[in-house]
């Protein structure tokens, strides 16, 4: 066996409108898809720009509610210039929760929160920079 292509990650979310709201506008991520599962699970699959693989949210809220663990599970994106990636998230109202923090490499980063608690680090990279 081999894997050939990472495809999506999912996350179960407690309250779908909400969590779309914030991957629209916060992060303008674009909605691709909404639909209800066989199970009765409703999903939404989200296009991250400039890349391939998405994320998929899933609420069921038969199995209960979501409870995110603390440093289990974090998204990563990348940014542009992150000073005004901090200015645009501060006339939304949207707190930093750790950084900004330089790396090794010259990369700089934040963390906010999305909704039910899943961590997301807004990165930026200098050119060339492989990873962080």
């Amino acid at each position: 066996m081999k894997v050939t292509k990472l495809l999506h990650t999912r996350m179960r979310v407690s309250d779908m409108d909400q969590t779309i709201r914030f991957y629209q506008h916060v992060l303008g991520l674009e909605v691709l898809e909404r639909k209800v599962s066989p199970r009765g699970s409703h999903l939404a699959f989200l296009k991250v720009p400039n890349s391939e693989e998405l994320i998929e949210l899933c609420s069921f809220p038969a199995s209960g509610p979501v409870t995110v663990q603390e440093d289990l599970v974090h998204l990563a994106f990348q940014v542009e210039n992150l000073d005004d990636t901090i200015r645009a998230l501060e006339s939304k109202q949207i707190r930093i929760t750790d950084g900004p923090t330089k790396t090794s490499s010259g990369s700089r980063f934040i963390f906010i929160d999305a909704p039910d608690g899943y961590e997301v680090e807004l990165i930026e990279r200098p050119p060339g920079t492989a990873l962080v």
